[in-house]
């Protein structure tokens, strides 16, 4: 099928089939005249694909195990799956401390809005008094 077929088909824009297909994510047939071949199994694999990105994975991961998982599904199929986990547990949990740090930083920037209001300091902010706010604030943590 042709790419505009193949998006129809996945719910995936063209523009995403080609970068997929710059990522090394699928590889389409290709016409006699140049032009791009997708058949079902294709399809079915841009559907893994936008599944897997859709759940925060990022490309990279996906390009070193989808592989695997959809071209040979009975092959060490346990081995993949469980190194497969380990790099999905590996990045939730790269995921979670980025996201501890930006809890960490709203929690700073709330003490220093309440810190601001109970001064009553007043926007624009003297920069040295800011300064010391923000200081402090993160002391007290």
């Amino acid at each position: 099928m042709k790419i505009s077929e193949a998006s129809r088909a996945s719910g995936v824009s063209a523009r995403s089939l080609r970068h997929y297909e710059d990522e090394g994510l699928i590889v389409p047939g290709r016409c006699s005249n140049g032009f791009r071949d997708y058949c079902q199994s294709t399809v079915d694999r841009v559907l893994a694909i936008r599944s897997l990105l859709e759940s925060g994975l990022p490309v990279r991961l996906i390009r070193e195990v989808l592989p695997r998982l959809t071209d040979e599904p009975d092959v060490g199929a346990d081995v993949v799956c469980a190194e497969f986990l380990h790099e999905v547990e590996s990045y939730r949990d790269r995921l979670a401390a980025r996201i501890a740090v930006l809890n960490d930083q709203q929690a700073a920037l709330d003490a220093y809005l309440r810190e601001a209001q109970r001064t009553d300091l007043q926007p624009p902010l003297d920069l040295d008094v800011s300064v010391r706010v923000l200081r402090s604030v993160d002391g007290d943590q």
